[in-house]
């Protein structure tokens, strides 16, 4: 069992890797990598700033002592400034719920591109069995993929990815959405749904994660990826679906074997960015 690292540990972890985790699970938009790296030296220095910044030190304590309701992925209500979609696959629906507060680079990107039917026919190109389910790659095999924010000043990389948005209050707790990438700041298309069913609570530790989401992690996810990726919306209908997608035949590459597809995206309730 590899050992999993509370966000705050990551931080720490990244900026130096002496005493931390050799092997680790990694999620990019170009590629699967399961190395005896933790990270890129971008994704390093940008998690060592993110630490440096006082009000987010600020969030990280009061999270911490938050109670359940701070944390809306454990709700599967839909609040007024949230969003919710359902993606109608080749193997049923999955309904998701956005949390635009917290990222709304990350939703806004999303949802533009539902509207315009972007994802539609899309493969779930990358599928990995207690893990996750990965998709919104035009190429169909991990390579490929743009955000709205080409062009835009919320571009950071060379290419056309933008920020990582992270936060105490979202984490990939079993059902969360979060976005695929390249390392730090390179988020295009791409998402993955944390499929991992595997109770991860007894590896975490109340100094460095909010109760409620060491008791949540008792019904899966994978917090080895909490501070790397921005986690942006949560499964709240369909995780049957998620489960049998995740149980497909793969080949070598973890691709299914037989297509698995996005069919369409319908948008419940949108979100009015300003």
């Amino acid at each position: 069992m590899k050992k999993i690292w509370s966000l705050g540990l990551t931080i720490l972890c990244l900026a130096s890797l002496s005493g931390c985790e050799s092997m680790t699970r990694t999620i990019r938009g170009d590629e699967y990598v399961e190395a005896k790296t933790a990270a890129s030296s971008s994704a390093a220095q940008a998690s060592a700033s993110a630490a440096s910044s006082e009000a987010y030190q600020k969030e990280v304590k009061e999270a911490l002592t938050a109670d359940k309701t701070a944390f809306p992925q454990l709700s599967t209500e839909v609040a007024q400034n949230e969003a919710e979609v359902i993606m109608h696959t080749s193997e049923g629906d999955i309904t998701i719920k956005f949390f635009p507060k917290y990222a709304p680079l990350a939703v806004e990107n999303f949802l533009t591109h539902a509207k315009k039917g972007y994802y539609d026919g899309l493969l779930f190109h990358r599928v990995i069995s207690d893990f996750m389910i990965q998709s919104g790659d035009p190429k169909g095999n991990g390579t490929g993929g743009e955000s709205i924010w080409k062009g835009k000043d919320k571009k950071i990389d060379s290419g056309n990815g933008f920020a990582n948005e992270i936060t105490p209050y979202l984490y990939n707790i079993r059902g969360a959405l979060a976005m695929a990438n390249a390392g730090a700041d390179t988020n295009g298309s791409q998402f993955f749904i944390n499929q991992n069913p595997a109770d991860q609570s007894n590896q975490l530790s109340n100094d460095n994660y909010p109760k409620a989401i060491i008791d949540t992690y008792t019904k899966g996810g994978n917090p080895s990826l909490d501070g790397n990726y921005t986690v942006f919306g949560q499964v709240i209908d369909g995780m049957d679906v998620v489960d049998k997608i995740s149980k497909a035949d793969t080949d070598s590459n973890d691709k299914p074997t037989s297509d698995i597809t996005i069919k369409t995206i319908d948008i419940v309730k949108d979100y009015n960015f300003k």
